[in-house]
């Protein structure tokens, strides 16, 4: 028995993505998660560096300097756009947020925006002053609770250098926005409560995450692609585990396990 106590947290603690989760809050707000990464269409440059300061989002339909907000996990600094050409990424920022809708985006930019031209100059990028509250744009996304969205911001480098008369270059960002559900999650309840498990769940390819259910038996794993999975319940000394098989998982879907019963001696 001593030995199957400890083998326990050596298995959890050798997990992928194994984390302990939260069921949902007590007081019904929902709340979804929103990555913001950028991507960019290849131009005729060297380099297009921009300094991203922050990253904003507002709930309102109108432009009431109070209805932004700021997302919380940001990763400031200087991009080259030209890096995340041809299907590649980066991401910018992330929070979590209340569900319902969001109208727009906006990008607070630094002074720090420069282009490097084929002959190896490097020129900065002249921001118009109407940009100096932010570049905004259109998003109109409807978040649901607990789903995982990403925005992608579609920088086209190409037209959004543009070249001055005198020789230098304004910096007017053509983006594109495309927001949708990337992961989806499982919850439910087990019982008894007070058996505790840690909760699995497992792809064909034996990728892992997992969590916890509370002390009333919820549990909630969110971040889960979609696709088939194996959702393993493992009790403290495996005489109440119990597996569910084929649990089909959708990226805009929490899929409700309902009611779990663990055998009992």
């Amino acid at each position: 028995m001593i030995k199957k106590k400890l083998f326990l947290p050596l298995l959890l603690s050798g997990l992928i993505g194994f984390s302990s989760c939260d069921s949902n809050d007590d007081n019904g707000t929902g709340t979804a998660r929103m990555e913001v990464r950028m991507t960019d269409a290849p131009g005729d440059y060297e380099e297009v560096n921009i300094e991203i300061e922050s990253v904003q989002v507002h709930r309102e339909d109108s432009d009431a300097e109070e209805g932004w907000v700021t997302l919380d996990e940001i990763h400031p600094g200087v991009y080259n756009l030209l890096d995340f050409a041809n299907g590649r990424d980066t991401l910018l920022a992330s929070a979590e947020l209340p569900v319902g809708r969001i109208s727009q985006i906006r990008l607070i930019l630094g002074d720090n925006n420069t282009v490097k031209l084929k002959n190896g100059s490097v020129v900065n990028l002249k921001t118009p002053s109407g940009q100096t509250s932010g570049v905004k744009l259109q998003l109109n996304a409807d978040l649901q609770d607990d789903v995982t969205y990403m925005v992608l911001l579609d920088f086209d480098a190409a037209k959004s250098v543009v070249a001055k008369g005198n020789g230098g270059f304004n910096l007017k960002p053509v983006i594109r926005t495309i927001t949708q559900a990337i992961a989806g999650g499982i919850k439910g309840s087990v019982t008894p409560a007070e058996y505790k498990p840690a909760i699995y769940v497992i792809s064909a390819a034996n990728d892992t995450i997992g969590g916890y259910a509370n002390d009333n038996g919820d549990f909630l794993i969110k971040g889960v692609q979609s696709g088939i999975y194996r959702v393993e319940f493992i009790t403290e000394y495996g005489q109440h585990n119990a597996t569910i098989e084929n649990v089909s998982i959708s990226q805009n879907q929490i899929k409700d396990l309902g009611v779990v019963e663990l055998p009992q001696e």
